[in-house]
């Protein structure tokens, strides 16, 4: 662009209200100013652009044709930049989210459900996934955060902020209640039929990390993509299951699950907010965050 934005701008409003003085008190400048920006931007396209009379002023062609353009591009900076005022106001906007159906379900919704009431304009999308998807997501800035579950592995420039504690449990249904209020040894495990998660997520590392480490590998009855399915499995008798205790809460609130009782209970792990400090986060997700933070 040869010229000032400033004199398409000047030329925008004289085409608009057809009077140099009209369009001097709608920029709050001197009508001469006006003049001059008009008269430079036609000696610089060495076109005139208006013919002038008593009445006011009106387009050539050649005007016309360069108004077409001018008031299109102008008017779409000017939406830009009041979308992004509003962006910025949370009057709209977008948070991108990673999460598991476990972090949300046992973290996050209120947090949402809260931040909606708040800010209802803006859109909330959440990209589901098991925690090593959530950290790619995050890698390649399709989110602006992630809440994960550990353990993980993470790139440096990864931040990690623990946010809930949480522990894994093991879960059967009746037919095993012989195994009801006994101490057991994780040994037991390669003797019964055990329902756990597929192996791309991080409650069945932490689980098959701390087994293997004292020597056990039970075999998996099933490999299921939920813990609510494992659940389910685990009520109608067809294993023992290990999930996340909240998961398995009102199955035994009911009495259609026990938990089993070890020698040694399995360590606490955490849900946990993930940030990649190279990727800014939306202005909405701040707020969010912020949100979170002040729980």
């Amino acid at each position: 662009m040869n010229n000032s934005l400033e004199y398409y701008k000047v030329f925008y409003y004289v085409a608009q209200m057809g009077s140099i003085t009209m369009a001097a008190e709608r920029l709050c400048i001197s009508q001469p100013a006006v003049s001059q920006a008009v008269r430079q931007l036609e000696s610089s396209l060495n076109t005139k652009l208006f013919l002038r009379s008593s009445k006011g002023v009106r387009l050539t062609r050649e005007g016309e044709l360069l108004f077409h353009h001018v008031k299109v591009g102008l008017e779409e900076i000017w939406e830009g930049e009041g979308m992004l005022r509003r962006m910025q106001d949370l009057e709209n906007g977008e948070v991108r989210i990673g999460a598991s159906d476990m972090t949300l379900q046992f973290y996050l919704l209120p947090y949402l459900e809260r931040f909606h009431e708040l800010y209802p304009g803006v859109r909330v999308t959440v990209s589901n996934g098991p925690t090593p998807e959530t950290l790619g997501f995050l890698y390649h800035g399709i989110i602006d955060f992630g809440v994960v579950s550990s353990p993980f592995e993470a790139r440096p420039e990864v931040q990690v902020t623990k946010v809930k504690e949480i522990r894994n449990v093991f879960v059967a249904g009746d037919k095993f209640g012989y195994l009801k209020g006994k101490k057991l040894d994780y040994q037991i495990l390669k003797e019964l039929p055990c329902i756990f998660l597929e192996k791309n997520t991080s409650t069945r590392k932490f689980m098959d990390d701390f087994l293997e480490a004292r020597g056990i590998v039970p075999e998996a009855e099933f490999e299921l993509s939920t813990s609510d399915m494992i659940v389910q499995f685990a009520m109608r008798n067809l294993g023992v299951g290990c999930v996340m205790s909240e998961f398995a809460q009102k199955g035994i609130e009911e009495g259609r699950l026990f938990q089993l009782t070890f020698q040694e209970e399995m360590p606490k792990r955490h849900f946990c907010m993930i940030t990649d400090g190279r990727n800014p986060i939306s202005p909405a997700g701040k707020k969010l965050l912020e949100l979170m933070i002040e729980r």
